[in-house]
């Protein structure tokens, strides 16, 4: 395969950046987009050229490190798949891509492809710790949780931190991010005595991230590789509404079981 990119170069933070055209030759379909921009990158070093700056770690779609915009979608065209996960026989030959980093705001950018998201370890530091008990190891049968509610809690827990939804979203809202930090811990015992503080924290952080509002335009949902539901940006809400309530009493909030999740709005 021949393909012609467009790569967003900026050499800094304080850089002014632009869209400079790079030829990508005899790519294998069966490589990684990851292993395609490896291969540009050794011509460019060959040439004495710098090369394209782009972050990845596990390149299996588990670390969340690595993302940009591929033709103005979140990781490319193929849905529930990283940018590492994401393979060249999912383009053609001859095709044109234009590769820019996540644009927000709370997300800026420190070279070429690469941003700073250290704002989302911020609101995860704002969820703060969990109440439980020292000593051994309680037996794995101890504390009951209903397999609804433990499902649920895992499909918030996969939640990979990448930064798509921020930057597929119209507003640059973190809301699918938070609402599933906020909920894999809200559904499960261990949560509880933190629950309202918790979510009241993360959403405050969220906001002084400077991120956007929430509309439910639902492109995070879309683009998210780990399919992420918008329903549990309602239940974020509805805790919250409690929160607001119960003054950040977590100890009175209702079990997970008592809060199934709905449609947003």
């Amino acid at each position: 395969m021949n393909l012609t990119l467009r790569v967003w170069r900026q050499k800094s933070a304080s850089a002014r950046g632009r869209l400079v055209t790079y030829e990508a030759k005899n790519i294998s379909p069966d490589m990684s987009f990851l292993e395609m921009l490896d291969v540009v990158n050794e011509e460019l070093i060959d040439r004495g050229e710098p090369p394209i700056a782009f972050e990845h770690d596990c390149r299996e779609g588990i670390c969340g490190a690595c993302g940009f915009m591929i033709n103005g979608v979140a990781h490319g065209p193929k849905r529930a798949t990283t940018v590492c996960q994401l393979h060249m026989r999912s383009f053609r030959d001859g095709d044109r891509l234009t590769l820019e980093p996540w644009r927000a705001r709370a997300f800026p950018v420190i070279k070429d492809l690469i941003v700073d998201r250290s704002a989302f370890d911020r609101i995860v530091q704002a969820g703060g710790f969990i109440s439980a008990l020292t000593g051994s190891a309680p037996d794995a049968n101890a504390i009951l949780v209903r397999k609804e509610d433990a499902d649920l809690a895992f499909d918030a827990a996969a939640c990979i931190g990448c930064g798509a939804c921020v930057a597929a979203c119209p507003n640059a809202a973190a809301m699918l991010f938070t609402a599933a930090k906020v909920s894999h811990l809200g559904l499960l015992p261990q949560g509880q005595p933190e629950r309202s503080a918790r979510a009241r924290n993360m959403v405050a952080a969220m906001d002084r991230e400077m991120f956007g509002s929430c509309t439910n335009a639902g492109e995070c949902e879309a683009v998210c590789p780990k399919e992420i539901r918008l329903a549990f940006i309602a239940r974020l809400n509805r805790d919250l509404l409690g929160a607001s309530f119960r003054g950040g009493g977590a100890r009175n909030a209702a079990s997970p079981s008592d809060r199934t999740p709905r449609a947003a709005p």
